[in-house]
């Protein structure tokens, strides 16, 4: 596996859709991967064409993922697929993922992972079992200074953490686009297809994950408001929660998507004992560690100070921007590493490992879960349990 690139299959992401192409994109962009079949529609003329776009052999385009799997894992070690990338709407993500595990290939999921809380355990349960990774893509812990801001929490620098805010706004939803037919808005406003939530779904869960990554804590309850402010949507476009998380700090959550004019500027604020930090992707660059005896610090993305795992998720030299593209390969190469490292009977390093999987997956789904059921009801204050 060492001499050659790993072998991956993807599901959905044909024609018009969106994350796909970013997902054929990062996992180009090192040189490790190469895509050598899928089944990248659920309608069968447009899963051939899709294929026919990107040049795959036509005997490795295939109109069902049930077909494919079963074809590929007969395949001879040289032809055989490494992993398979599942990139479809949320209720389409369990089934493929199970079979793929069960037939011996790794597995990268879009978020959230998986339909229902239930599922995302079984999920965590079978990976375990086949000893296979997933990577889950909660893209924004690809970027060098979101791992910069983590590795500055764990070093201890600003003693006990005692408060987080994250926030997501986006203005996308602010009209009732469902209704256009527009596809990405079709599918996340279905309560059949996306699940139980819209927006704590499709970017709570990021701001979530990633309060919960750079923090290093866990929220161990949760009082949310959960708002539907478009006339005739289903499923949720507005929210906010406030946090407890495992150490007694205390945190702010909100994710929108009715704020209209907002691209996609997540950001996250920790704050400690001694100082804090900031972090938001309109300057990805840039992370701000402030102080409350000495000025503000900039770290900058590139620079010789950062840490090992700034660095290792670092592609350019100081000053060249580095954008959603590059974290997004970033969480590719660190799943690749790992299953390099683990088919070799290697240890894979630190580094390498730190990309979320199934515990994410779980905690995630256990967000949703939480948020929408404190939204609706009196009791506000909701224990996280898994």
């Amino acid at each position: 596996m060492n001499n050659r690139k790993l072998r991956m299959a993807m599901i959905g992401g044909g024609r018009e859709a969106f994350i796909g192409a970013v997902h054929r994109i990062a996992l180009q962009m090192d040189g490790q991967v190469e895509m050598v079949a899928g089944a990248l529609s659920s309608r069968p003329e447009n899963a051939l064409q899709s294929g026919r776009d990107l040049f795959l052999p036509d005997d490795r385009i295939y109109t069902s993922f049930n077909d494919m799997l079963e074809k590929e894992a007969t395949m001879p070690p040289e032809k055989r697929i490494d992993f398979v990338s599942i990139v479809t709407p949320n209720h389409l993500h369990f089934e493929p993922a199970m079979l793929a595990l069960g037939k011996g290939f790794h597995v990268v999921l879009e978020k959230p992972a998986t339909f229902t809380l239930e599922q995302a355990i079984r999920l965590q349960e079978k990976a375990a079992a086949e000893n296979k990774y997933v990577l889950l893509c909660h893209t924004y812990t690809g970027y060098p200074m979101v791992k910069q801001a983590k590795q500055l929490v764990q070093s201890g620098i600003f003693g006990r953490i005692r408060k987080v805010y994250v926030e997501y706004p986006q203005g996308w939803l602010s009209t009732f686009l469902e209704s256009t037919g527009q596809i990405q808005a079709s599918w996340r406003t279905d309560p059949q297809r996306s699940g139980k939530a819209g927006a704590m779904g499709d970017i709570g869960t990021h701001a979530f994950n990633l309060a919960e990554y750079v923090s290093g804590l866990q929220v161990t309850h949760l009082s949310a408001h959960i708002n539907t402010v478009v006339e005739g949507r289903l499923l949720d476009d507005d929210g906010a929660a406030f946090l407890r998380f495992d150490n007694g700090a205390t945190g702010v959550l909100m994710a929108t998507q009715i704020a209209a004019g907002e691209e996609n500027n997540i950001k996250i604020r920790v704050y400690g004992e001694k100082g804090g930090l900031e972090w938001k992707q309109e300057d990805a660059n840039s992370l701000l560690v402030k102080w409350a005896d000495k000025p503000t610090e900039i770290y900058r993305t590139g620079a010789g100070y950062t840490g090992s795992f700034a660095t290792h998720n670092t592609r350019t030299p100081a000053g060249h921007p580095e954008g959603y593209l590059e974290a997004f390969a970033n969480l590719y190469r660190n799943f690749v590493q790992a299953i390099r490292a683990r088919e070799s009977g290697d240890e894979p390093s630190p580094e390498s490992l730190d990309f979320p999987g199934t515990t994410e997956a779980v905690r995630g789904m256990a967000f949703i879960e939480h948020m929408i059921r404190s939204g609706q009801s009196e009791q506000k204050w909701t224990t996280f349990t898994i």
